[in-house]
């Protein structure tokens, strides 16, 4: 991944950070939001060609945030190979740490989302 990807990465957790901040996100629910939406922002980069739109919203009990991308292919599931540590992970990162997920289609291209839960009252 080039300096221009991973400074986008690092400036979307920064403002996803300062987003969460407003909203008294517990501390750990919002490295769990700026880890996956690193792992989603670097799939589109690395994978398509046209750049991503993230949007986050937040309820008192939801935050979810969207990573459109600009390619029609929806990701295949993917099993990373042992030797593999740098990518396949963002898929199995956010089927393991996020409380829903999912990929739809649209006009042009597609969005992965997720979202985390705010602890019960």
């Amino acid at each position: 991944m080039g300096h221009t990807e991973r400074s986008a990465v690092g400036e979307v957790r920064r403002e996803l950070r300062e987003f969460l901040r407003h909203r008294s996100c517990p501390l750990e629910r919002t490295e769990e939001a700026e880890l996956l939406v690193s792992e989603l922002v670097t799939n589109a980069l690395i994978h398509t060609r046209h750049g991503a739109v993230v949007t986050a919203t937040a309820t008192p009990a939801t935050l979810r945030v969207e990573v459109q991308d600009f390619e029609a292919d929806l990701p295949a599931p993917y099993v990373p190979n042992a030797d593999d540590g740098t990518h396949g992970r963002g898929l199995i990162l956010v089927r393991s740490l996020a409380d829903a997920w999912g990929v739809e289609a649209r006009a042009l291209g597609k969005v992965v989302w997720f979202e985390l839960h705010g602890e019960r009252p």
